[in-house]
C-alpha cells in the first residue's frame, strides 16, 4: 500500500484460489462464444434469463470493489464515520419503485437493445445519441475509477506495480465480456455475487472475533463512538448524508442509473416480462440496503478493532485502505485468496457489465442506423470490438487515477461523477412520457442548462467546500431539464411533425 509502508507477500495457496477463480471466469466467457448467432444474442441473452438471475446481476453490477472497499471506510472514519449512508439505500429502494411503475413498461413495447432508443420515439436521433454519448461518458470515467481502487487492493498483495495491477484486472474482465457477451456477463455475475457475499461474511465473522469481548464489544464500543447512528435529520444541503438528501437525492439518482442508464436497462430487456424485470428491480433494492449494511457494519468493526489496540494502523493511511489491509493481515492462508477474489469479483461484474453495456449503446445507437445494411455477423464483429475499445479507455482512466491521487473518498468521486450526467438523461425520459409534443431542439437545450445547472454546483465543490452534496446532482440536473425544455417548447411552439 503506497504511503501507509505495507507490503504483503501472497501465500502460495491463496495465490491458487486467485488464479483459479481468474481462469474460471475467462472459461465462462468461452463458453458462450459458441452460442452467439447476433447481436440480440451478445446483448440481450435472447430475452430468456429468469428474474431470480436478473436480480442477482443488478445487484453484483452495483456491487464494484468501491462497496467492497469504500463503503466500510465510510463507517470506519475515526472523524465521524457511521451508519447514514443507509439513508441513501433508503432512497434507492423508493427510486427503484418509482421506475417500476413509470420508466420500466415503455422498455417492452418494442425490440429494444439500447435505453436510448426509446427517445427516439419521442424525440429524433439527435437526442437519443446525445444521451447515449453521455452515458457511454460517464460510465468509462466512473468504472475507470472503479478499476483503480481495485488495483489498489492488488497491488498490496503481490508488490506489482499500480500500471501492471490495473493491466492485468482490465485485460481479464475485456477477455471474457469479449468472448461470451451478455450470457457469460450474467452467469459471471452469479457466481461472482455468491463469492464476494461469502467472503464478506467470513471476513467479517472473523474481524468480530478479533475484537475483544466479541459481539458484546462490537456493540458497546460502536455504540460509545456513535458508530450506529443512522438518521440525520440536518436540511443542510451540503451534508451528503441525511434523511432528506439520501430519500429525495437518492431516489432521483437510482431513478437515473436504474430507469434511464444502459448497464441497469439492458438487464431489464433481458428478463422473459415486464413482471419478470419488476419483481427483479424492487427486490434488487431489499438486497442492495441488507448489502450496504453489511459492509457497513464490517466498517465499524474495523474503527473498534482500531481503537481497542488490538490492531495498530499508519497515520497516513485512507479510510478506503483499511479493509483491504485487514484482509491480507489477519485472516488465514486460504481466505486471504477467497476474500481477495471476492474482491475481484465484485470490480469485475460491475465493469464486464460496463463494457457490454457501452457496446451495446454504441451498436444501438450510433454504427447500426449509420450503417443499416450490415449482416448480423458484422454488428457482432463490430460488438466485440467496440466491447475491446471502451476496456482501454477505462484501463486508461483508471491510470490516469493513480496518477493524480485525489485525497477524497473513491466512493464520493465514482458516485459524483455518475450524478453529472444521469439526472439530465433521467428528465430527458420523464418527458418522452408526457403526452403533448416536445421539441428535439428544447430538449437538447434543455439538457444543455440542466448541465449547466449541475457543474453551476459542482465545480465550487470540486475547487473548495461543497455548496451541495453529490446526491442532490440528479435532482437538479433531471429538474432543471424538464423545466427548461417545456419553458423552451411553449416559446418554439413546433410544428406537429418535427419529431416525426
Amino acid at each position: 500500500m503506497e504511503g501507509a509502508g505495507f507490503s504483503y507477500s501472497l501465500h502460495w495457496v491463496d495465490l491458487i484460489v486467485i488464479i483459479v477463480y481468474l481462469a474460471a471466469s475467462t472459461f465462462v466467457g468461452a463458453l458462450f462464444r459458441k452460442g452467439q448467432k447476433d447481436i440480440h444474442t451478445y446483448f440481450v441473452g435472447d430475452r430468456e434469463v429468469s428474474w431470480l438471475l436478473v436480480l442477482v446481476s443488478i445487484v453484483a453490477t452495483e456491487t464494484s470493489t468501491v462497496t467492497f472497499l469504500s463503503v466500510p471506510g465510510l463507517a470506519f472514519n475515526p472523524k465521524g464515520g457511521d451508519l447514514t449512508f443507509l439513508q441513501l439505500a433508503l432512497g434507492y429502494l423508493v427510486g427503484r419503485i418509482l421506475i417500476a411503475a413509470i420508466l420500466l413498461p415503455g422498455y417492452f413495447q418494442g425490440q429494444y437493445i439500447s435505453a436510448y432508443e426509446v427517445l427516439r420515439n419521442k424525440f429524433d436521433a439527435r437526442v437519443q445519441r446525445s444521451a447515449s454519448l453521455l452515458f457511454m461518458l460517464t460510465r468509462t470515467i466512473a468504472d475507470g475509477l472503479r478499476l483503480f481502487l481495485t488495483a489498489i487492493l492488488l497491488q498490496q498483495f503481490t508488490q506489482w506495480s499500480m500500471p501492471a495491477s490495473i493491466l492485468l484486472m482490465g485485460i481479464i474482465t475485456v477477455v471474457y465480456t469479449y468472448l461470451g457477451g451478455m450470457q457469460a456477463v450474467l452467469w459471471t455475475d452469479c457466481v461472482q455475487f455468491l463469492i464476494y457475499t461469502l467472503g464478506a461474511i467470513i471476513a467479517g465473522w472473523l474481524l468480530v472475533s478479533s475484537i475483544p469481548g466479541g459481539w458484546t464489544g462490537f456493540f458497546q464500543a460502536g455504540d460509545a463512538a456513535g458508530k450506529f447512528t443512522f438518521i440525520n435529520l440536518s436540511t443542510d444541503p451540503s451534508i451528503t448524508y441525511t434523511l432528506w438528501t439520501g430519500v429525495i437525492g437518492g431516489a432521483f439518482f437510482s431513478m437515473a442509473s436504474h430507469g434511464a442508464d444502459q448497464i441497469m436497462v439492458q438487464r431489464y430487456l433481458c428478463a422473459r416480462s415486464l413482471n419478470h424485470a419488476r419483481a427483479a428491480l424492487v427486490a434488487s433494492g431489499v438486497v442492495v440496503f441488507l448489502q450496504f449494511s453489511l459492509f457497513l457494519f464490517i466498517g465499524v468493526g474495523l474503527y473498534v478493532l482500531l481503537v481497542s489496540g488490538g490492531w495498530p494502523l499508519p497515520a497516513d493511511i485512507k479510510n478506503d485502505q483499511v479493509f483491504g489491509r485487514f484482509i491480507v493481515e489477519k485472516l488465514p492462508v486460504g481466505l486471504v485468496g477467497l476474500v481477495i477474489a471476492s474482491v475481484l469479483a465484485a470490480a469485475m461484474s460491475t465493469l464486464s457489465s460496463s463494457l457490454n453495456s457501452s457496446a451495446s449503446a454504441a451498436i444501438a445507437d450510433f454504427y447500426k442506423p449509420m450503417k443499416p445494411n450490415k449482416s448480423e455477423l458484422q454488428y457482432l464483429q463490430g460488438s466485440r470490438l467496440l466491447t475491446l475499445f471502451f476496456g482501454m479507455a477505462q484501463i486508461a482512466v483508471a491510470l490516469c487515477a493513480w496518477q493524480i491521487d485525489s485525497p477524497r473518498s473513491v466512493i464520493d468521486q465514482v458516485l459524483s461523477v455518475a450524478g453529472l450526467t444521469t439526472g439530465m438523461v433521467l428528465g430527458l425520459f420523464l418527458l418522452g412520457l408526457l403526452k403533448q409534443p416536445i421539441s428535439s431542439t428544447a430538449a437538447l437545450m434543455g439538457m444543455l442548462f440542466g448541465f449547466g445547472a449541475v457543474m453551476a454546483v459542482y465545480v465550487p465543490g470540486a475547487i473548495d467546500k461543497p455548496i451541495v452534496a453529490w446526491p442532490w446532482y440528479a435532482p437538479i440536473g433531471t429538474l432543471s431539464t424538464v423545466l427548461i425544455t417545456l419553458a423552451l417548447n411553449a416559446a418554439i411552439r413546433p410544428k406537429a411533425n418535427e419529431n416525426g
